[in-house]
């Protein structure tokens, strides 16, 4: 809580969708945990679908989805340093550190023997890239994490959730946001798990939010198909840890019963992706 404070005090005169924060309080004899409080933020957020009633046109999905590149590429682009952020994380490294990790936590948390999980893990060690310039990351950057203006859908306002955020790799950010990015033509057992309203007519694909990012920053992203691999891996490995609690009996929430399947579909798109050199 105190780390997330800290990142939000200092980032956002330089980035204002960052939440204005006002006081980071210690004492758990208050709440029973630290807290902090920010300015509310007044918008739309969007998750699977749009809310009824709410008109969602082809141009307002087009706008909205270079907004949302922009706005990511904008993170991208702070000079952390000149804001007081440098000692936020440790970018040498980090793309290989994030992939040993995130494998070590789906040991973990197994539940099954999945074959994909040392497909993708051997395929992954053999095709570790060198990281790409460090830059601050959000790390969970999506729809449902980002609050639009009511009265304009294509301009975000404000992010939310920054308890990741760090400093490492800006494109491994991007494989995070593209990893929860179903299109139109992915298959249904993708369509099943669409997060957001990316599919909807006028929604751009991932591979056009890619071109995007690169016009906007003029980065290098041949690498991005190692990216999004490994993102979805990621994400496979949250739904796993999870669904594990579940497995164990910390949790008896009977929704959770059907997440192996979701962890499964996610696995086989992250190995068709590395099969196929496609995103």
């Amino acid at each position: 809580m105190g780390r997330e404070f800290h990142v939000l005090f200092k980032l956002h005169d330089a980035y204002p969708p960052a939440p204005k924060v006002l006081l980071y309080c210690e004492d758990v004899s208050i709440l029973g945990a630290p807290f902090y409080l920010m300015e509310p933020i007044s918008g739309v957020i969007l998750r699977r679908d749009p809310p009824q009633g709410l008109t969602f046109t082809p141009d307002t999905a087009r706008g909205l989805c270079e907004s949302f590149i922009d706005n990511l590429a904008r993170l991208h682009s702070i000079n952390y340093s000149e804001i007081g952020l440098s000692d936020l994380g440790r970018p040498q490294g980090y793309l290989e550190r994030q992939f040993r990790g995130w494998i070590e936590r789906y040991h973990g948390s197994k539940t099954h023997e999945l074959p994909e999980i040392e497909q993708i893990s051997e395929w992954m060690q053999k095709n570790l890239p060198s990281s790409s310039d460090a830059a601050l990351v959000h790390n969970d950057y999506k729809f449902d994490n980002v609050i639009l203006d009511a009265n304009d859908l294509t301009k975000i306002i404000g992010v939310l959730d920054w308890e990741m955020c760090t400093l490492g790799d800006p494109l491994s950010d991007l494989g995070g946001a593209l990893a929860y990015w179903v299109e139109a033509g992915d298959s249904d057992d993708l369509q099943k798990l669409r997060w957001g309203p990316t599919s909807f007519p006028g929604s751009m694909t991932r591979k056009e939010l890619v071109e995007r990012y690169a016009q906007v920053t003029g980065r290098d992203v041949s690498n991005m198909v190692y990216c999004v691999v490994f993102a979805r891996f990621k994400v496979a490995v949250i739904v796993q840890q999870i669904y594990y609690r579940y497995h164990v009996g910390l949790t008896k929430d009977s929704r959770f019963a059907a997440m192996p399947d979701v962890v499964r579909t996610l696995l086989r798109s992250s190995w068709q992706s590395a099969q196929s050199g496609q995103i």
